[in-house]
């Protein structure tokens, strides 16, 4: 079987991540306990379901330091300082609002990472600029790859913009899916396909 496992990661190249029962946020996991990173955690339209998996995975504390569900626009701004510019020009649902959020989460508990998702996950809710189901993910990461501090020099942001197709749950899922495949590529220090690098 060995040839084919070849072929096979030869053509899934960086999107393979684990392999038998593997899951994505067990890998995430084990990458920050091998470096002694850390992470927080930022939710809105996700609800809380990076967070939940994530502290599915037995030795959660000795990576994830927070997890919050702002959902609220008022919790965005109060909790990760996200500013009240950002949402009353760009609004909530926007790679601006998920760029304060992500780099809010990170300097608030002082973590090597964080990332954030903001978006619309349905049934209703959506403009024709902002159709239902469209995505906002940003992970923020300490530069250089030393401890973070929480402090504001050396961060770089990678944002992603998703449009997902299904219900509601799909939605949620698909979301957390790519913000822990981001982080994983982040924490891994190579090519972030898909996402922009911000800052």
């Amino acid at each position: 079987i060995e040839p084919v496992q070849r072929e096979i990661e030869r053509l899934a190249g960086e999107g393979l991540y684990g392999y038998d029962d593997d899951t994505l946020e067990a890998v995430v996991a084990r990458l920050l306990l091998e470096r002694g990173r850390t992470l927080a955690v930022a939710e809105s339209c996700t609800g809380g379901l990076i967070t939940h998996r994530l502290t599915d995975i037995p030795g959660a504390s000795g990576f994830l330091r927070e997890g919050l569900v702002t959902y609220s626009n008022e919790a965005k701004m109060e909790l990760l300082g996200v500013s009240p510019e950002t949402l009353g020009k760009f609004g909530a649902v926007s790679p601006q609002c998920a760029r304060e959020m992500a780099l809010g989460a990170r300097r608030r508990a002082r973590t090597d990472y964080a990332v954030a998702t903001t978006g619309i996950a349905g049934p209703g809710g959506g403009t024709p600029e902002k159709p239902v189901r469209l995505v906002y993910l940003a992970v923020a990461a300490a530069e250089s790859g030393a401890p973070g501090d929480g402090q504001q020099p050396g961060e770089r942001v990678y944002l992603r913009r998703i449009q997902v197709v299904g219900e509601r749950e799909r939605v949620k899922h698909i979301s957390a899916q790519t913000a822990l495949d981001g982080l994983r590529r982040v924490v891994l220090g190579g090519e972030v396909s898909h996402w922009e690098l911000i800052s």
